[in-house]
């Protein structure tokens, strides 16, 4: 493309466009419309609140609105799935306030000593000036981590409960308290001299005097593994307590348990009487572990110390 510029008092010149000059024409040109646009968009959205131009202030109030809905919503949102959460922390809290309550009761712990129901005391120093207040972001991260804190507790607590039962429910089948309700034993375990032999002998039991027909009463509870006669222990009881001990009644008058029925903690199981190998009116008391005769007196002063225990908590 050539151009011919004609002026009075000069010779006439021509100037040659290529197309490269034609392009870098029409991309200044393009560039110079956005730019300008550009510019007007600013100025009106930054000076839309001064202008009175009605299609400018519909077009603000409208983005505006649209942005306040968008966080509303995204408001409500959050909040309803907090106040799920928030439920569901309810109901875990209420779950470990009767879990710890339970516990506290397994373990012996006096109620007005450690209320569940009442929140701990919290204070401290007034916040400075410079604190931030929580974002929801914030805010719901804290959440969470309080509800991981809460069920992790629980888990915790349910071990612990679960660990005090167990001791519980041994303890009881431990022959821990006294068979009968006597002051005093007659002969203790280990060697003494055999009242009918006049020799040293092995004593495999205690020996408790009584008036015959003095109640005898379990000394943990149990199954019934013998109930017979038996020409040297007279009329006589075993109850098996699990984890291979066992606990012996003899010389009884009378017997009120048969093989296989469950006995429970000082049920009354037999009464006193002098039957089989005996001088007189007793209970012959026998704790073998394994098969083997133990010294009932530690298992009876075990019994006598917890009961002391109980006692002073309660």
């Amino acid at each position: 493309m050539q151009i011919i510029l004609l002026h009075p008092r000069f010779s006439a010149k021509t100037v040659t466009l290529t197309h490269w000059h034609l392009l870098a024409l029409v991309s200044l040109f393009s560039v110079s419309v956005i730019a300008v646009a550009s510019l007007l968009y600013y100025l009106t959205a930054r000076y839309a609140t001064g202008l009175n131009i009605p299609l400018v202030r519909d077009m603000v109030a409208s983005a505006t609105q649209e942005d306040s809905s968008r966080k509303d919503r995204y408001v409500k949102e959050n909040l309803a799935a907090m106040a799920m959460k928030l439920g569901e922390m309810q109901a875990q809290l209420m779950r470990l306030d009767a879990l710890g309550e339970r516990v506290q009761g397994l373990a012996g712990v006096k109620p007005q000593e450690f209320n569940f129901k009442e929140p701990p005391g919290r204070g401290g120093p007034a916040p400075s000036a410079n604190s931030q207040p929580l974002s929801m972001e914030e805010f719901q991260k804290a959440l969470d981590g309080v509800a991981k804190d809460v069920e992790q507790r629980a888990d915790y607590m349910n071990v612990v409960e679960t660990t005090l039962m167990s001791y519980k429910i041994k303890s009881k089948l431990l022959p821990t308290i006294q068979p009968v309700n006597v002051s005093y034993n007659a002969s203790s375990f280990g060697w003494r001299i055999d009242p009918f032999t006049g020799r040293n002998a092995f004593h495999e039991g205690i020996d408790f005097a009584g008036a015959v027909g003095t109640p005898i009463v379990a000394a943990a509870g149990g199954v019934v593994i013998a109930s017979e006669y038996h020409h040297q222990y007279g009329n006589m009881i075993d109850i098996d307590h699990g984890n291979d001990i066992v606990t012996r009644y003899a010389h009884t008058s009378r017997v009120y348990v048969k093989v296989g029925d469950i006995v429970r903690r000082g049920q009354h199981i037999a009464d006193i009487g002098s039957t089989g190998r005996s001088t007189g009116a007793h209970l012959h008391f026998e704790v073998l572990v394994k098969g083997v005769p133990q010294n009932p007196h530690k298992f009876l002063a075990a019994g006598a110390d917890q009961a002391r225990m109980v006692a002073l908590v309660k």
